[in-house]
């Protein structure tokens, strides 16, 4: 494990008793150095005073010299409430220095009692440490902890920055302007802001846990080198927060790959002063440098003091920075509980992938269905061209992985007059399901407005002979409904048709006596599996393909979604085989979670595997799903094993 080693004079910044504004505290330094000057820019908290009719310790920005990068003198308050947006105080700067001179951008407070809210990213700019040029309010939403890269990428200036701080989970993103201006552009940020999985760097590894941008980003020769907080147990209370510090390493030309990370913590609270002070056992970086060969971290030690700890650069590239993929692995392996069953990836995957010459499918295929036929496995996939409009495509295999035959024009288009209405102009991620002789295929009709349930259906012996003759879709979830995640029961109850489908990020099952859903006829919305706040799957859940019967029970794989992270999981459940509106067991842990590089950060939707059908070979069920929403992969596990696992979690 790579250690940081503590400075024997530390901490080398502490309150001045004797300066109102610092006299409490003196904490989170961020460093920049310049010909023979390392600048320190940091957060001081004054004593206490009356501030806008409140009795509180105001924050401000202060400012020391060193010529040694450890013995800092010269300090005097730099950056103070001048504006509205920060009225209340200056927080947590981060400097950089670029185009000639120096963005130091912290957290500007609007607002008392602080909240999400009134917690937002300022930048200050100056040239010589003495005068502040310009001030501007950054991120129109909550956000903190952000910083320039001390280069430009791809010709563009690049910043890091933590989101949601104050609403978690934090996120960790990335963002890119044309010009300085764009830095502070209301309108770019609310475009950014609408895509922020596509911004977010994937480094949770609990969802209990939380992450925040530490130092600016290093340029070393093996990558752009990001410092930052890792705090285990933050969120549910499963055991006492710690704090740490790690780093990742991010490709020079494109800081969205990640190219290794520390496996663990590189130091943690040990010492009196990171265990007491304002807060306790906290140990939070906001600067680094390289001199020499050394990599200095710069950190405030329990919000009270600044300290510093080095340690070999060369050393921690070569030996302690995994490669992205092994650590990626570690990481998610290694809060497994012994027994656990999980899927297994195949080795081939991804199984298919965007084919860039063909229109209909240049941007991306995944979200595949799946119905087993004859000896074959046929996968009826969500393909999307280049202007995202949605069509399914055709895929088969033989032997559950090798793709046989995959055709070159779409199975299926939305856009047909059905129920008197328009059919949506995206058919989304199809399941598929057999009764009798017919396949019946729910999918998500979407014009970019609101997604709504549209069920189609095609006879069996037409789907081999791949005669596409499709009946005319009929959309069947409620009107002004968010409805999605839906497929028909294969096989009737009690002479009715069973139909899953997501309301309100629940699961539900409704009956219903025929399939012609005329208008006034739709899906009601009966919630058979609800979001769990404690456990993995706390933000929204879906089914993933149509259950499987396996004898005195029907399997239902869905998926979930976990927060911290936005992380898409898979999970797994049993339902009564005479009335499947009744849970009979539901496992506490995930089967299969992102792991792979094209799961975690290859695609259009970061963190995501999204299985929409499944198939029974042998002894093995084979879930097919999509990666990032962006390519298909294939993942398996033994059915019997499931099923007895499974048992053990009864509702």
């Amino acid at each position: 494990m790579f250690n940081l080693q503590r400075n024997e004079e530390n901490p080398i910044l502490s309150p001045d008793p004797n300066s109102i504004w610092e006299s409490e505290a003196a904490f989170n330094g961020s460093v920049v150095r310049l010909w023979f000057t390392t600048h320190m820019v940091y957060r001081a908290i004054s004593s206490r005073i009356t501030w806008h009719g409140e009795d509180l310790n105001v924050s401000t920005i202060g400012y020391a010299n060193s010529y040694d990068s450890i013995h800092f003198g010269n300090r005097r308050q730099l950056i103070y409430p001048e504006k509205d947006w920060e009225e209340f105080g200056c927080e947590d700067p981060r400097v950089t220095r670029l185009n000639g001179k120096f963005y130091i951008f912290y957290t500007a407070l609007s607002g008392y009692p602080f909240n999400s809210d009134n917690i937002k990213v300022a930048v200050a700019t100056t040239r010589d440490f003495k005068t502040i040029d310009s001030k501007k309010l950054v991120t129109p939403f909550n956000a903190k902890a952000m910083a320039l890269f001390p280069g430009h990428v791809g010709g563009k200036m690049a910043a890091v920055l933590s989101v949601d701080t104050d609403k978690p989970p934090a996120k960790i993103c990335l963002a890119f302007f044309d010009n300085e201006d764009q830095i502070w552009s209301a309108d770019y940020w609310k475009k950014w802001q609408e895509n922020i999985h596509e911004h977010t760097l994937p480094l949770l590894r609990s969802s209990a846990d939380q992450v925040e941008v530490g130092a600016a980003p290093i340029k070393t020769n093996s990558g752009w080198l990001l410092v930052y907080s890792y705090i285990k147990n933050y969120k549910d209370g499963s055991g006492e927060r710690e704090f740490g510090v790690e780093a990742v390493l991010l490709d020079l030309q494109d800081p969205t790959k990640i190219i290794g990370r520390t496996p663990a913590s590189m130091i943690k609270p040990r010492d009196d002063y990171e265990t007491k002070g304002l807060v306790p056992d906290i140990v939070f970086p906001s600067g680094a440098l390289i001199k020499g060969n050394e990599l200095f971290v710069y950190y405030g030690g329990a919000d009270k003091v600044v300290a510093v700890a080095h340690g070999d650069l060369n050393r921690l590239l070569k030996y302690y920075m995994l490669p992205w993929g092994s650590a990626a692995n570690w990481v998610k392996d290694f809060d497994y509980r012994k027994g656990e069953v999980k899927l297994e990836r195949s080795s081939a995957n991804p199984i298919l992938e965007p084919r860039p010459e063909v229109s209909w499918e240049a941007k991306a295929v995944f979200n595949p269905a799946v119905v087993s036929l004859g000896n074959k496995i046929h996968l009826l996939y969500r393909a999307m061209a280049e202007d995202s409009t949605s069509y399914v495509g055709y895929a088969s295999t033989t032997d559950g992985v090798k793709i046989d035959q995959r055709l070159k024009q779409p199975v299926f288009v939305a856009g047909a007059e059905a129920s008197g209405q328009r059919v949506r102009i995206s058919a989304e991620d199809p399941r598929i399901s057999r009764i009798d002789d017919t396949l019946y295929m729910c999918y998500t009709a979407y014009d970019g407005r609101l997604p709504r349930v549209s069920l189609t259906s095609i006879k069996v012996q037409d789907f081999l002979n791949q005669n596409w003759n499709w009946t005319l879709p009929v959309l069947i979830s409620p009107e002004g409904m968010d409805d999605k995640d839906a497929c028909l029961l294969p096989g009737k109850i009690k002479g009715k048709y069973a139909v899953f489908h997501r309301l309100n990020n629940r699961i539900c099952l409704d009956y219903v006596s025929n399939l012609k859903f005329k208008k006034g006829t739709e899906l009601k919305g009966n919630v058979i599996m609800d979001i769990r706040p404690d456990k993995w799957d706390n933000v929204k859940i879906g089914i993933a393909g149509p259950p499987i019967d396996v004898g005195n029970a029907w399997l239902l794989l869905y998926h979930g979604v976990s927060q911290p992270g936005n992380v898409y999981k898979v999970g797994c459940a049993l339902l009564d085989h005479k009335d499947p509106q009744k849970v009979l067991a539901r496992m506490d842990y995930p089967i299969f979670e992102p792991k792979a590089r094209y799961e975690l950060d290859q695609g259009q939707v970061h963190n995501v595997v999204f299985p929409c059908g499944a198939a029974v070979k042998g002894d093995r069920l084979l879930v097919y799903y999509g990666g990032c929403d962006q390519v298909i992969g294939v993942a398996s596990v033994d059915l019997k094993e499931l099923i007895k696992e499974t048992r053990k979690y009864p509702v």
